[in-house]
């Protein structure tokens, strides 16, 4: 065993040990998901003298946690997002409609001393002061002077109805301190909601009482008006045992308005919350039910175990004893993937598992390249040591492994910086599983296929190792050796016309926007009696909600998708279903506002732009440009074919799916990557060879590394599409179409597209490798060096 051999393993171990220990100790975080829960993102909006920045919106947040706190919610999350959303998380919150009106109203309480009665054309007023006001700060004016005209004045219906003309305010919610609500038994006022000031809005609110009381009994201007969000609800007279300018001594009051218990207890909530420096809206309302979440978890555990097996022995089947190894460093992949996770606090949502589920069938990509290059290796000497092979092929590979990576991590930081809500996570756990995945393969796995290779018997047994006898794919290959690319211009033709068939049915058909593009609401129900759809929605349109849409969802769930439709009104349809159905219970609800799902669907725009244009740039400094060009030709063919194959589907087009085709395009690239990383090299060594030969020879190389690795990507897939259920059954289909697509256009788009490009291009063929420019040509015979060789000579 070698010192880098003896490193490697200790490496192994000890991070290996440290994730079990992780794993054993320590919890996921689950997303709201997965655990179940209501998810709320609140918009801040900006106001005639507030402006709705990051300092107001943090203001907003604290507020609001004081407000969701009193609501008695386990373990709320609430956190900034950008300068003025704030995303509320309530776990085990099913029916969130106390939430979002607490959460939702402004709460903007305020003091007014009346006037008289007011006019049936009120003046035009300015909004009450927001909570930036200084709650001892107040305005006074002589109770029996003349107001001006032009100052601020507010004209409402009291309880009764009857219009007052109400001064400026005097305070604000603000500066009350508590709010209790209580059933007042004694005085006959029923449920009360009583104020407690503090101490400089005490003395504000006892010169407002003392105020009012200069004026006789039954005097209107004897009146009070507490005003919560432009709404008198309560306007009593001041006790005639108050005399005039003496005021309320005690600072503390009641708002009396024949309150119902649950309307008390609301109210004080809110005041108590105190007012919004901002208010805020809902445009964005997600709820998922318990058992969703549960079974999803359950299907997503079923389908890595049974993918990952079926990988596993994919593997061995092919490379033997070193493909067992390799899918022994696989299992070790998943625990030190899923222990970074844990250990880095990321939330895991649907997405996200998704995604740790498929990286487990894409990390067996770097063994398969390093174990086809020793084949390579042992195929063309064929006396040459094992160990050598070995250590050939994964120096050979480590480009076009660095390469396919980095194009996968570029996808994983487009999704997490331009994704939102779930997709983000599905960028975090796709970018940490390519890390451990390039650690399983260069440490784990060299390790362990490092100490098999210096075993005599290993050695010996040549069909034993795997890697020492070409595969049954590049033999067949070799003995036909067909001439793809005599006739390339075909094979883009054929390419043309596949995109023709996507967009013909992009626009016959059209593209299913999800409700988080378009906005609107969009719940699954499920019912404890089978319900038709057809009997679903006429019990809804006669419910009064006849532009609603209803399918069928998962195992005999119904789906309803709606243009605006608040708390009040699912729960009515709701009942309606109930009739039919029996107990109807929610299992997911999800509620885009239209200015919302308006930049969702540009930031989806933007970030397919963005994806093309970067994984361009990368390209392009990496490869030749015609290549660049070419990969990036067949990466929007790809996108263009996905999106094609939905539309004719029927399939909907939402985050998740976004978060797909993403993934399909950091794919696309990494075959086509591995591809032109092959043409590279055998042009270099060959530049006078025609690159129409050069492409065919490395095509021919490296179709048995993107079969194999397209295998351990499907096995997956189809176990998340099987078992997934709808949750991640379009997930997994977008991305088989994906991988299928792929496969085919970084052969059959990409290289032909690049020797398009090549014959008009007058840039001479690269360096031999090891000849780059500024290489010395002794340092170039020492990088091609074998690593067992010592340089003595005879």
């Amino acid at each position: 065993m070698t010192r880098a051999t003896a490193v490697r393993a200790v490496l192994a171990v000890a991070v290996l040990l440290a994730s079990v220990f992780i794993t054993l100790t320590m919890s996921p975080r689950l997303g709201l998901d997965l655990q179940g829960g209501t998810r709320i993102v609140l918009q801040a909006r900006d106001t005639a003298t507030v402006e709705a920045d990051r300092e107001t919106t943090d203001r907003t947040l604290e507020v609001l946690r004081q407000r969701i706190d009193s609501l008695g919610v386990s373990e709320p999350t609430l956190t900034r997002s950008g300068e003025d959303r704030i995303i509320v998380e309530l776990p085990d919150v099913q029916d969130p409609r106390q939430a979002a009106e607490v959460i939702g109203r402004t709460a903007q309480l305020t003091f007014h001393a009346v006037e008289g009665e007011g006019t049936d054309q009120p003046e035009e007023k300015t909004p009450a002061p927001e909570s930036t006001t200084d709650p001892e700060s107040t305005t006074e004016p002589a109770p029996d002077t003349d107001t001006d005209p032009d100052s601020d004045r507010l004209t409402l219906p009291d309880e009764q109805g009857r219009l007052l003309a109400l001064g400026e305010p005097r305070l604000s919610g603000a500066g009350v301190e508590d709010a209790t609500a209580a059933f007042d038994a004694q005085g006959g006022a029923g449920w009360t909601v009583s104020l407690e000031f503090r101490k400089g809005a005490g003395q504000d609110w006892k010169k407002l009482t003392g105020e009012a009381a200069c004026h006789p009994a039954g005097d209107d201007r004897r009146r009070v008006a507490i005003v919560l969000d432009e709404q008198v609800i309560s306007s009593p007279q001041v006790d005639p045992s108050v005399g005039c300018r003496a005021g309320l001594p005690s600072g503390a009051t009641q708002i009396t308005g024949s309150f119902s218990a649950d309307e008390a207890r609301d109210l004080a909530l809110l005041i108590k919350g105190g007012a919004l420096p901002v208010p805020v809206e809902i445009v964005e309302q997600r709820t998922v039910g318990p058992t969703l979440g549960a079974a999803a978890i359950d299907a997503s555990a079923q389908a890595a175990l049974i993918g990952a097996a079926a990988t596993a022995l994919f593997i061995t089947v092919v490379y033997r004893l070193f493909g067992a190894l390799a899918a022994v460093a696989l299992g070790a992949y998943g625990v030190i993937s899923y222990a970074a996770l844990v250990a880095l606090g990321v939330t895991l949502t649907l997405p996200g598992l998704a995604g740790f589920v498929l990286a487990i069938g894409m990390a067996v990509d770097a063994n398969v390249l390093v174990f086809e290059r020793a084949r390579e290796e042992c195929a063309d000497r064929p006396t040459r040591s094992l160990r050598s092979a070995l250590t050939t092929g994964f120096r050979k590979a480590w480009s076009a492994v660095a390469d396919s990576n980095a194009t996968t991590l570029i996808a994983a930081g487009l999704l997490f910086f331009l994704g939102s809500g779930p997709v983000k996570g599905f960028g975090v756990t796709l970018a940490i599983g390519v890390v451990a995945s390039m650690f399983s393969a260069l440490v784990i796995a060299r390790a362990l296929t490092e100490i098999a290779a210096n075993s005599r018997f290993v050695s010996d047994y040549r069909g034993v190792n795997g890697i020492a006898r070409p595969g049954a794919v590049r033999t067949w290959l070799v003995r036909k050796d067909p001439k793809l690319f005599r006739k390339s211009a075909r094979w883009l033709v054929v390419s043309a016309a596949l995109v023709v068939v996507a967009v013909a049915g992009i626009v016959v058909r059209g593209v299913d926007l999800g409700v988080e593009f378009t906005g609107g609401r969009l719940v699954e129900y499920s019912t404890s009696r089978p319900v038709d759809v057809e009997t679903a929605r006429d019990s809804i349109a006669a419910a009064g909600f006849g532009d609603a849409e209803v399918t069928t969802a998962g195992d005999g769930d119904l789906s309803v998708r709606t243009g605006k439709l608040d708390n009040d009104g699912e729960h009515a349809l709701r009942a309606a279903l109930a009739e039919e159905g029996g107990e109807t219970t929610k299992v997911r609800d999800e509620l885009i506002g239209p200015s919302l799902g308006d930049e969702l669907r540009r930031n989806a725009l933007i970030a397919l732009g963005v994806a093309v244009a970067v994984q361009l740039a990368y390209l392009a400094v990496r490869f030749r440009w015609t290549f660049a060009v070419a990969s990036v030709v067949a990466m929007v063919h790809d996108v263009i074919l996905v999106v094609g194959a939905f539309a004719w589907l029927g399939r909907p087009v939402d985050g998740i799916f976004l978060a797909a085709l993403l993934t399909v395009i950091g794919y696309s690239v990494n075959d086509s990557v591995v591809v032109f990383d092959r043409v590279r090299e055998l042009w270099g060594a060959n530049r006078r060879t025609p690159l129409d030969t050069i492409a065919r020879r490395a095509v021919l190389q490296t179709v048995p590394r993107t079969v194999n690795t397209g295998m351990g990507a499907l096995f997956i897939l189809a176990a998340l599409a099987v078992l997934g259920g709808d949750s991640l059954a379009d997930f997994a289909l977008a991305l088989l179409i994906g991988i299928v697509v792929g496969t085919w256009s970084s052969v059959f788009t990409a290289v032909p597209g690049a020797l398009a490009l090549e014959r008009s291009a007058k840039a001479p063929p690269p360096p031999a490798p090891g000849k780059g420019k500024g290489t010395p040509r002794g340092k170039a015979r020492a990088a091609r060096r074998d690593p067992l060789d010592n340089g003595a000579r005879v």
